[in-house]
């Protein structure tokens, strides 16, 4: 039996493909969402086969809802924005479904799934390395802490710093994991308002009060809180660019 779970937080869009998998002995919904949060209760008690995914929702969106989970399943998107039918769900065969969401349209999807589960789960991790953000850069950061969620807004954030495999996001309220590399904020924050000074090292640009030497060739950034963070002989460059200087 393949476990399915139904992610959206309209209770008509729900209802639609509850329908539509009356047809699909094989399918079992173990449980319907309302939104991200509650979503990601679900999948880690019934670890689902597929997931049907809405990409607008409150809280958080499909996208960052994906992004926090440790082995995603197989998904099918649904939503009703045609502009988020991106490039990436055709580059890594994962499909969508466009509200209001057609009968025959919905059969094809399944039909897709069905014919191998397996590479359309791996799909669903190589979108996750692609995603394309719809407004370009990522807003916040979701922090998973055992069931819970911490969400930040990249305005919160001081600077970011490697650590091992993962990467300590700093903020007044504390500082926190996560498993994404300094690689993938450097492409997916905005460079209006971060710079990375440092292999190790990417600040918020407001948050600097000032710069003074370090070493040959080296700079350290002192920030509003009093840290203060390296600025290697190739960062300061790029620093000053982003300074306006």
């Amino acid at each position: 039996m393949i476990k399915a779970i139904l992610i959206d937080d309209e209770p008509l869009a729900r209802s639609i493909i509850i329908d539509y998998l009356k047809e699909y002995n094989q399918i079992e919904i173990v449980q319907e969402c309302n939104d991200g949060f509650e979503a990601i209760k679900a999948i880690n008690e019934h670890r689902p086969d597929l997931i049907f995914l809405d990409i607008q929702m409150p809280k958080i969106s499909g996208f960052e809802l994906l992004e926090v989970l440790e082995n995603p399943p197989a998904v099918i998107f649904t939503t009703a924005f045609e502009e988020y039918a991106l490039k990436a769900f055709e580059q890594h065969a994962i499909d969508y479904l466009l509200k209001p969401i057609s009968k025959s349209r919905f059969q094809k999807a399944m039909d897709k799934y069905l014919s191998n589960p397996i590479s359309q789960k791996n799909n669903t991790q190589k979108l996750i390395e692609d995603i394309d953000y719809p407004n370009g850069f990522i807003e916040r950061v979701l922090i998973k802490r055992g069931s819970s969620l911490k969400v930040i807004p990249t305005n919160k954030i001081i600077y970011l710093a490697a650590d091992d495999d993962y990467v300590n996001i700093h903020t007044d309220e504390g500082s926190y994991l996560s498993n994404k590399t300094l690689m993938y904020f450097e492409k997916n924050l905005d460079p209006t308002s971060f710079v990375r000074v440092h292999r190790s090292f990417i600040i918020q640009i407001d948050q600097i009060q000032r710069l003074e030497p370090y070493e040959k060739d080296s700079h350290r950034a002192i920030l509003k809180n009093e840290i203060r963070v390296s600025v290697s002989k190739t960062g300061y460059p790029k620093l000053m660019k982003a300074l306006g200087n």
